[in-house]
């Protein structure tokens, strides 16, 4: 015979109720408190940027199918004010996605093709004599605008590239002893074609160096390419872009740039980044490492990409992500790795892994 507790089935006193309810009361609180520790709020409030982006990319997926890293890095070099170059073979959506970009932006465009013929006067404008008042007058080049699309950018000759030099440095050009500034927020955005080598010019490395970074685009997937082909049925010949709505203006853009700017970076990650940078340098299987330029830009590509994930702070892994994309068309392979097929990310790759992440 079972013999059961006599205390069992014995009802509860108000006392028992009173202290059962303050420990359900106080477990709540402990779970709010600790919730309310993991949903930390930013110092910096970067819920309209966010909120920006947000719109931005809908925009851009409407058109492009995949490609979600270009598009993330095409975003972030605009909120870190810095220019990119993207680097894909023909029909990879290089040229439509940099546009689509500007038409999501309510700012100006202006689309330069790139030839061999192609004069500096071409892209920053040339004075003009006016007749009536025996004077020159300047006359803006396409270069004059919010963002520029370059369409390859590897086709124009030296002294063309030349041009590019102080506008993209310092947002400003020179003509006739007379300075001309830009208006803000000015990005440029370059393509070029890594395969076709006629008629094409290398870049320079002092030019390279202005790019914030180089986004190297591959084919689709199978799925992706699927896609395309079912959404251009769709779209039954009416153009891309028409699609499209500007959401962000020119002061949203500055303001948001100002907001990254803001984004904290502890010592030890200025120290890490540095250390990337030296060991460039130092490598033995590179002929040139990166200039203090290079560190600038992955500081600031790294808090442009910590504000995109909405932290008000940087990460080493903000730091990882940017590192690629910044140095890669920065250095250059010694000939002897290069003639074995070492790449450049590769070499990056390598460096990052070895140096130590702060903790």
């Amino acid at each position: 015979m079972e013999h059961l507790n006599e205390n069992e089935n014995e009802p509860k006193s108000n006392e028992s109720i009173d202290n059962s309810l303050q420990n359900d009361s106080i477990q709540e609180i402990t779970d709010t408190s600790l919730n309310d520790d993991l949903n930390f709020k930013n110092r910096i409030d970067l819920s309209e940027l966010q909120e920006g982006i947000a719109l931005i990319k809908g925009e851009i997926g409407k058109v492009i199918v995949g490609q979600k890293g270009m598009i993330d890095m095409l975003i972030t070099s605009i909120l870190a004010n810095g220019h990119s170059l993207i680097e894909g073979v023909p029909g990879v959506a290089k040229t439509i996605s940099a546009k689509l970009l500007a038409k999501s932006l309510d700012v100006g465009f202006s689309r330069i093709q790139f030839t061999p013929d192609l004069m500096p006067s071409d892209i920053l404008g040339t004075s003009v004599y006016d007749m009536k008042t025996s004077e020159f007058d300047f006359k803006k080049g396409p270069i004059f605008s919010n963002m520029i699309l370059i369409d390859e950018i590897n086709r124009a000759p030296a002294k063309t590239q030349a041009a590019l030099f102080e506008v993209m440095e310092e947002r400003q050009i020179t003509i006739d002893g007379k300075k001309y500034p830009m208006d803000l927020p000015f990005i440029v955005l370059a393509t070029q074609n890594p395969v076709e080598q006629e008629g094409t010019y290398r870049l320079p490395e002092a030019q390279l160096d202005r790019f914030l970074f180089k986004i190297d685009i591959d084919y689709p997937n199978l799925e992706e390419e699927i896609e395309i082909l079912n959404r251009e049925q769709i779209l039954q010949g009416s153009k891309k872009t028409d699609q499209i709505t500007a959401h962000l203006s020119k002061e949203k853009i500055e303001r948001f740039q100002g907001l990254v700017n803001q984004i904290i970076i502890e010592s030890h990650l200025v120290k890490y980044i540095a250390n990337i940078i030296i060991n460039t340098r130092s490598n033995p299987f590179l002929y040139l490492g990166a200039s203090p330029r290079a560190s600038i830009a992955i500081l600031k590509a790294s808090k442009a990409f910590a504000a995109m994930n909405g932290r008000d702070f940087v990460t080493p892994e903000n730091i990882k992500q940017a590192a690629i994309p910044v140095l890669q068309h920065r250095v250059i392979v010694t000939p002897e790795r290069e003639m074995e097929g070492v790449t450049t990310k590769q070499i990056i790759k390598q460096i990052i892994e070895a140096v130590e992440i702060p903790r």
